[in-house]
């Protein structure tokens, strides 16, 4: 861990709230779902994109990108535009997810498909956990 910012025991700097196990692991599911028979947008990039033309319905980002810099700047437009976003601990499990054979540091959800259910209740769930943050 050669980022001083980011120690074994603390989280990197962007990571506004933490993320409850079960709603990571839904957050996976999601993106399984809406990779099937919805629309996701894979890597910074195209998030980042989605975010900005205010199409993402929610945005993964992971724990364990290096620089953290390559991811900081979600968050802060995904509450600027009021696009829920959760934070999953790694970047390994999002690109399978999604069904690419890379790890990747975010994906941006435009349709959930059938996974519509779960995106509901993880809104909610992250609606909750912001306002205890």
């Amino acid at each position: 861990m050669g980022d001083s910012r980011m120690t074994p025991d603390k989280k990197p700097y962007y990571i506004k709230f933490e993320t409850p196990k079960e709603v990571s692991e839904a957050a996976y599911e999601v993106l399984r779902q809406a990779s099937r028979t919805g629309k996701v947008r894979k890597g910074t990039n195209e998030s980042t994109k989605a975010i900005e033309r205010g199409m993402a319905k929610l945005v993964v980002i992971a724990e364990d990108v290096t620089p953290p810099e390559v991811v900081a700047h979600i968050p802060i437009l995904c509450d600027e535009r009021k696009i829920p976003y959760v934070f999953v601990p790694s970047k390994d499990q999002i690109g399978p997810a999604i069904g690419i054979d890379v790890s990747t540091a975010a994906a941006a959800v435009l349709d959930a498909g059938e996974g519509s259910q779960i995106l509901e209740q993880i809104t909610q769930e992250l609606s909750r956990l912001k306002k205890a943050a």
